[in-house]
């Protein structure tokens, strides 16, 4: 069955490692336990396929543990005699326009975050989950990528050619799984350059045709919506997941009374808690219409400014409504000359020191940015195919989940580590492939040399060395492929 073929990938490439190769076992253990089948992915494959499309997943989930960036490194690497396929049938899965890729993730992650539900001792003190979202710019090189546009970073404040990722974690209190995401354009205003690209950088373009009602197609339809809408509609279909959640958590670019709205009418029990904007937004406090700055002003005159020793700051709140709905307002500064900034939450019950600890939760999304670029290739891909940048970015989410519940179980001090040590157990298994070509003839000149049966020392040697009992694994594996 499809699901027994995935398993005995995953098996195959287990016997490589030898169990003092902690992390490698640990992660194929956890691979193991997950359903990489066409039936429960919802991956069709063509009957005349010679490999089915679950392995191909598995593999590519696989990819930066063995150090293979692309699939066109992949025929060099180890992985290539568990499945001796040619780079183009990667390609083809990544450009696939009817595979959901989100559909996909969805049930992995959620496999995933039931297993560490079971190490959460819930108590007065346990951190609330939490949903995260946030964007990141996704740079490119390449100006006839589909879609593709000049973006404005907030990091560098400058133009880029770029999409731009909105993304959503859950954070369960311990750790961050990377749920959802949706990438976007920038049109802008100059409608002589939409998109900051000239009429014919636009004709350059990849373009491809899609069924209207495949996957690929709504995902394409992301891509001209507000993130704002993007958002609303990931936190619906968390929901509807059946993720549940104590606060969103959202910085200033994506606090706005729509969100404020859409949490308010939830049946379930949620609140925001996000970043907002000392700006011209006004809100009803005290019977009038008054601006953030104002009623900062306001509480600072009638002496409603307060010292938290704990976090080194001043600090004052108000509860006012926002188009009639109620919402509490937390304004702090870390001295009398700084600037204030202002924390918008739909929970009337907080206080500003639980505010400010629950908010720093906001920052393991930035993590999961530096990480995933740095270690996972996020926002790499160079593929011209819109759908093959939709496919990556997911397979990026699921190699980070995958990852972070090893960490959480090993208790890796950081994400860093758990990476060199996996591709350490890798690298070596890489190192003595090659040595074990060397050591074959070696050991046959030997024999020859001695009048000895080849086989015969070659099991001797097997037999007293667990080192040479892996790389025999290895060579079995080459022979059956």
């Amino acid at each position: 069955m499809l699901r027994d073929k995935s398993t005995t990938i995953v098996s195959e490439i287990k016997d490589f490692f030898t169990t003092s190769e902690k992390a490698a076992n640990i992660i194929f253990s956890l691979l193991s336990s997950l359903t990489f089948s066409e039936k429960h992915l919802g991956i069709e494959s063509k009957c005349n396929n010679s490999y089915k499309n679950a392995d191909k997943l598995l593999l590519l989930v696989l990819f930066p543990i063995f150090n293979i960036k692309d699939a066109w490194q992949y025929k060099q690497s180890t992985l290539y005699h568990v499945l001796s396929c040619k780079k183009d049938v990667f390609y083809r899965m990544l450009n696939h326009s009817g595979i959901n890729w989100k559909k996909i993730a969805y049930r992995i992650n959620i496999k995933l975050i039931n297993k560490t539900q079971q190490q959460i001792e819930v108590s007065s003190d346990t951190p609330p989950r939490c949903l995260i979202i946030d964007d990141t710019d996704l740079p490119k090189t390449g100006r006839c990528i589909e879609l593709i546009g000049r973006v404005f970073s907030h990091v560098t404040h400058q133009s880029t050619l770029a999409f731009k990722g909105l993304f959503m974690g859950y954070h369960d209190g311990k750790s961050l799984f990377a749920l959802d995401f949706s990438i976007h354009g920038e049109e802008g205003k100059n409608k002589k350059k939409p998109y900051g690209l000239t009429p014919v950088q636009l004709k350059k373009r990849y373009s491809k045709q899609r069924d209207k009602k495949s996957a690929a197609y709504l995902r394409k339809q992301e891509y001209f919506t507000t993130k704002i809408h993007s958002m609303i509609l990931m936190i619906r279909t968390a929901i509807t997941q059946g993720l549940r959640f104590d606060y969103v958590l959202v910085d200033s670019w994506f606090t706005c009374f729509e969100l404020v709205l859409f949490v308010k009418t939830r049946r379930i029990s949620c609140h925001l808690l996000g970043m907002a904007k000392m700006g011209k937004t006004k809100y009803l406090f005290n019977d009038k219409m008054l601006t953030a700055k104002e009623i900062v002003d306001f509480l600072r005159r009638t002496k409603k400014l307060k010292r938290s020793k704990l976090l080194a700051c001043y600090y004052c709140e108000a509860i006012v409504k926002m188009k009639g709905i109620e919402i509490k307002l937390f304004f702090s500064k870390t001295s009398h000359k700084g600037n204030w900034c202002v924390l918008l939450t739909t929970d009337l019950l907080l206080n500003y020191q639980e505010a400010y600890k629950i908010y720093s939760i906001r920052w393991s999304i930035e993590v999961f940015f530096k990480e995933s670029k740095q270690y996972l290739g996020l926002g790499k891909c160079q593929s011209q195919d819109f759908d093959a940048q939709i496919a990556t970015t997911t397979i990026c989410l699921l190699q980070y989940n995958i990852l972070s519940v090893y960490r959480r179980f090993a208790d890796y001090e950081s994400f860093g580590a758990l990476f060199r040590q996996t591709n350490a157990d890798t690298l070596q298994l890489t190192v003595n492939e090659r040595i074990w070509k060397i050591m074959i003839e070696i050991v046959a000149l030997l024999a020859e040399m001695l009048e000895l049966d080849s086989e015969m020392l070659m099991g001797k040697l097997v037999t007293e060395n667990e080192r040479f009992e892996k790389i025999l694994n290895y060579t079995t594996l080459l022979k059956a492929g």
